[in-house]
């Protein structure tokens, strides 16, 4: 079975070169074209002999992610892209235009296992998790075919990042690292819907990414109902967990909180998610949810929403209203995917 390299770190691809008879700088030159210039194979290496590209051909995977679909909104411009990836399996990622450059939301797994209500991901399970190489690749594929640069990075797309731990840190490396792409820590959030253990560990690495808790309730009873990980990791341990985040790391999270009418947008609600906010110092972000018809809920109005966002406000509760971007496509994650699927 080959290596993929572009899962390598440069240190492991240099070490592996001079195995093979190559200087080290060879290495340089490799991971230069994997992660500067995007290269899709091994021939295009041109300052590379023939002979050393076909010897990383036969002993080397070097993953790319085929375009299946591409929908853009009529509405912003948003663009959501269906990849098939080397096995044939399909993932999904949505490129967001915003004044200050772009921003892409990538997925971690193929589907996913948490079986939260309002998400179309989890409907069919869980396939797998994504190699480190794999979540590069939809930020790479997004850029060689709008020809712009991605300035910010999402994971939260298809699947929980903290369920694929080892393959989300080593991205992470590939991502922030020196060569490459470089990007800022700072310019990168990881969402989870609340694996308390994973949370801490996250805290631990010395990393200055963005923690996003997907919050969704207030008490126990209704998480539950909305979000099955609350059986095995109750709200207060994984609010616990999102505090010793926030002093280990500095960072500020953010609780992402989909509102669903008649489910989690009362008086009862709006105080829970003030005194949550208060505890962590947190900023909220309300999102009205995206109707996912197997599911059955509905965004309340646009007026409930502001009224909503307001008793907050009243609260001194930093919050926002995500804007909605996408609507018209299929914005939920795992939408697109499935009804592909499922013609």
């Amino acid at each position: 079975m080959k290596t993929d390299i572009k899962s390598l770190t440069m240190a492991e691809i240099k070490q592996t070169l001079t195995k093979m008879g190559e200087k080290p700088f060879r290495g340089e030159q490799i991971y230069g074209w994997l992660h500067e210039k995007l290269a899709v194979s091994f021939g295009e290496m041109s300052n590379l002999s023939g002979d050393l590209r076909s010897r990383l051909e036969d002993r080397f995977a070097l993953p790319v992610l085929s375009a299946v679909q591409v929908q853009k909104s009529r509405l912003d411009g948003t663009e959501k892209y269906l990849f098939r990836l080397p096995d044939g399996h399909l993932t999904e990622s949505v490129r967001m235009r915003y004044h200050h450059g772009n921003s892409v939301c990538i997925s971690s797994q193929v589907g996913c296992r948490m079986g939260c209500r309002f998400c179309a991901s989890t409907l069919d399970g869980l396939e797998r998790g994504l190699a480190p190489s794999e979540m590069l690749e939809q930020i790479y594929a997004i850029t060689r075919l709008t020809g712009e640069r991605v300035s910010n990075v999402v994971v939260m797309g298809m699947g929980e990042p903290l369920d694929n731990y080892d393959n989300l840190l080593r991205f992470l490396s590939l991502l922030t690292g020196e060569k490459g792409l470089h990007m800022s820590q700072r310019n990168v959030t990881i969402s989870t819907c609340g694996i308390a253990p994973g949370i801490r560990r996250l805290a631990d690495e010395g990393l200055q990414i963005t923690l996003a808790l997907s919050l969704h309730a207030v008490t126990d009873e209704k998480r539950k109902r909305l979000m099955p990980i609350t059986e095995k990791y109750p709200l207060e341990e994984v609010l616990s967990a999102c505090a010793y985040y926030g002093e280990r790391t500095g960072r500020r999270i953010t609780c992402e909180y989909s509102l669903i009418a008649g489910v989690n947008d009362g008086d009862a609600d709006v105080a829970g998610l003030a005194a949550i906010a208060g505890r962590l110092h947190c900023h909220i972000n309300l999102i009205p949810v995206n109707p996912v018809t197997e599911r059955g809920f509905a965004a309340p109005g646009r007026g409930h929403v502001q009224d909503f966002k307001s008793r907050l406000e009243k609260r001194r509760v930093n919050v926002t209203v995500r804007r909605e971007m996408g609507r018209d496509i299929d914005g939920a994650c795992g939408q697109l995917r499935r009804r592909y699927e499922n013609g």
